[in-house]
């Protein structure tokens, strides 16, 4: 759906996690591995994570192809993250987080990411913003929360940015534009105390 190239969130995300000797990368709603790929071509350590069967099956096909390892979980993020306490040194996430979550479950996977994060571990994740052409448009589904073409998206603005950096420090963020419409976005990054 967006090509084959790295997002630019991933990129950026990637140069930051070197910055901080980051290896272990867990990825949260990798999809068919567009980012995926670019971050072990950096040599990270990667747990890529979907909802979809047919996405991690993607990553697996593509890595063995490529002679890489990436080890592929499908979990719903609604969910209890499962992994240990202090299990990653970076968490990434391109968009999952304006899927159709609610604001209590944004807050809940967002505690989930600060408890498998080690200490001064990074996050970084996109969300479509307020400032987006299809925000206000179509059904309204409460909760920041419009629906477009049978797909719901939760739309990202500042209070919200700032909600879900309780007990995190924001080190970074920076809007940009990604596909036709075009979607517009932020990338927010933070970090674990």
């Amino acid at each position: 759906m967006y090509g084959l190239d790295p997002s630019e969130a991933a990129m950026a995300a990637a140069s930051r996690f070197r910055e901080v000797e980051a290896s272990s990368l867990l990825e949260l709603g990798a999809g068919q591995g567009r980012d995926t790929f670019h971050f072990v071509g950096r040599g990270f350590d990667v747990t890529a994570t979907d909802f979809t069967d047919s996405g991690l099956e993607a990553i697996k096909t593509q890595a063995a192809d490529r002679g890489s390892v990436v080890r592929c979980l499908n979990h719903d993020v609604r969910r209890p993250l499962p992994f240990p306490d202090d299990s990653f040194d970076a968490c990434y996430s391109h968009m999952l987080f304006c899927m159709a979550l609610s604001t209590a479950e944004l807050d809940s996977l967002v505690a989930e990411i600060r408890r498998v994060l080690r200490p001064g571990g990074l996050v970084a994740y996109t969300a479509r913003t307020t400032a987006d052409a299809h925000y206000g448009a179509g059904i309204y589904r409460g909760d920041g929360m419009y629906e477009n073409g049978g797909f719901v998206v939760h739309f990202f603005g500042p209070e919200l940015v700032e909600r879900l950096s309780d007990g995190f420090e924001i080190i970074d963020r920076f809007e940009f534009t990604e596909g036709e419409l075009p979607r517009r976005l932020i990338s927010v990054t933070m970090r674990k105390p």
